[in-house]
């Protein structure tokens, strides 16, 4: 698998939300909705969910695996370290 594109939009302010990414994979599939969150050890990617009848939030999509959410979440917040600073 490759991510063959990144695409971020940064937001000002102080919230945990710093910005929303979508990748593309191998030029043919697009995941939009990543979330970058600025939390207790850093920042994080959060995978696209939706909130369930009970509250709880359940991922649309997410990698199966360590190394394929290592690949993405390098990839998005390296993406998002090369934004000026608004």
């Amino acid at each position: 698998m490759n991510i063959t594109d990144v695409r971020v939009k940064k937001f000002n302010g102080q919230n945990r939300l710093k910005a929303i990414a979508a990748i593309t994979i191998d030029e043919c599939f697009v995941v939009h909705e990543l979330r970058i969150i600025d939390g207790k050890a850093g920042l994080f990617v959060a995978m696209p969910s939706r909130k369930m009848p009970n509250g709880e939030f359940k991922d649309v999509a997410h990698p199966i695996n360590q190394e394929t959410r290592n690949q993405i979440e390098n990839a998005v917040i390296e993406a998002y370290n090369l934004l000026p600073d608004e």
